[in-house]
């Protein structure tokens, strides 16, 4: 089966990652179904939102740090921007979004900044 959508995405190993539900750096049958349901159009806007929250949350803390944020943006971004010019838009992102003022953003704050875009509609994959 080939994906396009994933295919080019620089975010295709988070993506693995994220289906990879046990843990054991393989994705079984199971795992991809459950993963690729999340990218259904009959998937609901809270479900892709997690999943893009998951994206960011790399060590699967229910929070996005500073230094997660960054990572997964370079990913996006790659040598288009030098470190201390991302490194800024990573601070200012989180003095943006981070209400509480912990130094990370939770969920909450991640749907407050993001849930009122149409990000989720833009989350399907035409299988």
């Amino acid at each position: 089966m080939s994906l396009p959508e994933l295919q080019q995405n620089p975010l295709v190993q988070r993506v693995i990652d994220i289906f990879d539900a046990d843990g054991n750096g393989e994705v079984d049958f199971k795992e991809f179904i459950q993963g690729m349901s999340q990218f259904s159009v009959k998937g609901d806007k809270e479900s892709k939102m997690r999943f893009a929250f998951r994206i960011y949350d790399m060590d699967n803390d229910g929070y996005i740090s500073n230094g997660e944020l960054f990572q997964v943006l370079k990913m996006m971004v790659g040598n288009n921007l030098k470190d201390t010019q991302l490194q800024q838009i990573v601070d200012k992102t989180i003095l943006f979004a981070d209400k509480d003022e912990d130094g990370k953003i939770s969920f909450d704050e991640f749907c407050a900044v993001v849930g009122n875009t149409d990000v989720h509609k833009k989350m399907v994959v035409d299988v």
